[in-house]
């Protein structure tokens, strides 16, 4: 099979890149091809601009993954746009060049995020579950309505719903951890907002599930089956890594420094991965202890 891959050099894209290759043949999509050389090999072939392409039908498939991150920088406008613009601009370029083609790739795998539900409380959420109209859900029903133009009898859409993603080489765990070293680690606002969070592995063997079940189209919450509150993934964290739990941050320092951003962080989601499990996808990492202790334990291997 040959792939096309967005966000190659990123934090999913590269862990994707190691279980594909050997496998299939690879093209990553990056405005630093020699980025790509320097960082996956030359045995991938890099594309600095979709420009370079008619259309998409050398390719049996796509896999999008690019997009600025969300939670990254304070929310300015020029940083909604660019997050915004990031996800949208690229997706809708993909799309017109599947589109322009006579025989597309089959399928599209398109990235989108749990935020698409906006803040939910304690109500469980599943891929039907109607959202909450705020920024976060803006960016992402607009990303996924751009990546469902390429439906066709020819090629089939599947949507990952992200949630925060645990792995040793990058994610927000990773930026967690100096203060939960230190013994300075604490739930955020009232904690008792919730996670849907999932191991990086996981991700990537959904993202190989989806690639190969051909039956499988449409939107899928790519989180693991225990959401967990921000309380209970502080506790965790703290226990597992053997530190103090006391430390609290109060929501509105968190208003004071981050701005709207801090609504990510304040709020959230309890989402269930109802039709990955209807489809017969099982997760290696389903509990949340579980996956922290490999995620730690590889990060002191690294």
């Amino acid at each position: 099979m040959k792939i096309l891959l967005t966000g190659g050099t990123g934090f999913i894209g590269h862990r994707l890149m190691s279980h594909l290759r050997g496998h299939h043949q690879l093209a990553v999509l990056s405005r630093s091809p020699n980025k790509v050389y320097q960082r996956l090999g030359h045995d991938v072939e890099a594309l600095a601009s979709l420009q370079e392409l008619d259309n998409l039908d050398a390719f049996d498939a796509v896999i999008n993954l690019a997009g600025e991150p969300i939670a990254d920088k304070r929310w300015s406008q020029a940083q909604k746009d660019s997050i915004c613009q990031s996800r949208w601009q690229l997706t809708r370029q993909l799309v017109d060049k599947l589109k322009a083609g006579k025989h597309p790739p089959k399928v599209l795998i398109s990235g989108s995020a749990v935020g698409y539900y906006g803040r939910q409380g304690d109500t469980l959420v599943d891929e039907d579950s109607h959202p909450h109209p705020e920024f976060s859900h803006e960016v992402c029903a607009r990303w996924e309505e751009l990546a469902m133009a390429a439906v066709s009898e020819q090629t089939r859409v599947c949507l990952i719903r992200l949630g925060m993603v645990l792995g040793a080489e990058g994610g927000a765990l990773k930026k967690m951890l100096p203060g939960y070293r230190l013994g300075l680690g604490g739930p955020i606002g009232s904690g008792k907002q919730y996670m849907s969070w999932i191991h990086i592995e996981d991700v990537v063997n959904l993202l190989l599930f989806l690639l190969e079940h051909e039956e499988c189209s449409g939107a899928f919450n790519a989180t693991a089956p225990e959401p967990v509150t921000n309380e209970q993934f502080s506790r965790n964290l703290a226990r597992v890594l053997g530190k103090p739990h006391f430390a609290r941050i109060p929501a509105w320092a968190m208003k004071l420094l981050l701005g709207e951003m801090a609504d990510l962080l304040l709020t959230g989601q309890r989402v269930m991965p109802v039709r990955l499990q209807q489809a017969g996808f099982h997760f290696r990492y389903p509990t949340l202890d579980k996956a922290l202790k490999e995620t730690l334990g590889a990060m002191r291997n690294a």
